[in-house]
């Protein structure tokens, strides 16, 4: 039989798992904005790292110039991608306390990453 100590860490254990369920959820219907190019080309993010919407305004369209819009699209993506991962390792860290679960963040049903 586990001791109140036991008991009281696994209570604690759990009470986490079930903050990081909700904040993964959370993270679903969170989004950043990224631009490149000053803007003409945007890319929002969704929390869990989802592509949700891509803005290109027609002064960069240029059909003479595929390649810069499709380097400008890349950039804004990858911005965004980083910004979303940057918001669900703050989102993380304050039901963590900042502690660095290292691999057993598994147990968690990979909600860590």
């Amino acid at each position: 039989m586990a001791n109140p100590e036991q008991m009281k860490m696994l209570r604690q254990i759990q009470k986490m798992q079930s903050d990081m369920e909700a904040a993964q959820d959370a993270l679903e219907h969170e989004t950043v904005e990224a631009g490149a190019g000053g803007g003409v080309v945007k890319a929002v993010v969704n929390g869990h790292g989802d592509l949700q919407r891509i803005t290109i305004d027609a002064s960069v369209v240029d059909p003479d110039d595929i390649e810069t819009l499709e380097d400008l699209v890349v950039a804004a993506v990858t911005e965004g991608v980083r910004q979303a991962r940057e918001l669900q390792q703050r989102r993380m860290g304050e039901i963590t306390g900042g502690l660095n679960l290292g691999g057993a963040g598994d147990l968690f049903g990979g909600l860590l990453g």
